[in-house]
């Protein structure tokens, strides 16, 4: 458990965070605030985020329904382990795939995938993030190959990111209305998954899998 001090600092970065619309918070903000758990990121950078929000987050964070019964929890605590640091807890991972252009790139990952835009950062942008629920896929633009000529020719399935869901099937068919260039079509893997792989404009091959 953390002291209260640094629990308090903790609860100001979040809220700075939030003012400063650093993207990554929102994520803290939707798994611990089931208030916020309907919003995407852009909704929920666009809500009011008090001191008393951010010392909630912290509050759940460290396991007590509230600020106040953190502060009593920890008052009541005086034993060893209330020293100890507390376990990290994984959020999510986000993959990040080298582009040429952030407006195409975007442009394909939204228009035939069905993402939705986070955010865009520079001018011109030269670093996005797309989502499609709880997917979340960084673009960076980079102005020479960052893959050698030849790579594809020896490792031809080479995956930039794999994109767990429930029904691949039906994503499947929708992409397929739509279009989508695969470079694997829908099959049974020997162990029991469900997959297909799309090629984006990039030749980044994102695997879809349930």
């Amino acid at each position: 458990m953390s002291n209260f001090e640094n629990l308090r600092k903790r609860a100001k970065l979040y809220k700075r965070w939030h003012q400063n619309r650093y993207h990554p918070v929102a994520a803290e903000i939707r798994r611990w605030l089931p208030r916020y758990s309907g919003l995407n990121d852009r909704q929920i950078l666009d809500c009011a985020f008090k001191l008393a929000d951010a010392q909630e987050l912290v509050a759940a964070k460290e396991g007590f329904e509230s600020w106040t019964a953190l502060k009593q929890g920890l008052t009541l605590m005086n034993t060893p382990q209330q020293s100890k640091a507390s376990t990290p807890t994984f959020i999510d991972a986000q993959p990040q795939l080298f582009v040429r252009d952030i407006g195409s790139s975007c442009d394909f990952y939204i228009g035939k995938l069905g993402f939705e835009l986070a955010f865009t950062y520079g001018e011109p942008a030269f670093y996005a993030q797309v989502f499609r629920g709880a997917a979340r896929l960084n673009l960076r633009s980079v102005d020479m190959p960052f893959l050698h000529p030849d790579f594809r020719l020896h490792e031809e399935d080479a995956l930039s990111a794999t994109i767990t869901l429930d029904d691949a099937k039906a994503l499947f068919l929708e992409y397929t209305r739509a279009e989508v260039p695969l470079h694997q079509g829908l099959r049974i893997e020997p162990w029991g998954a469900q997959t297909f792989i799309v090629r984006d404009l990039d030749g980044n091959l994102i695997a879809f899998a349930s």
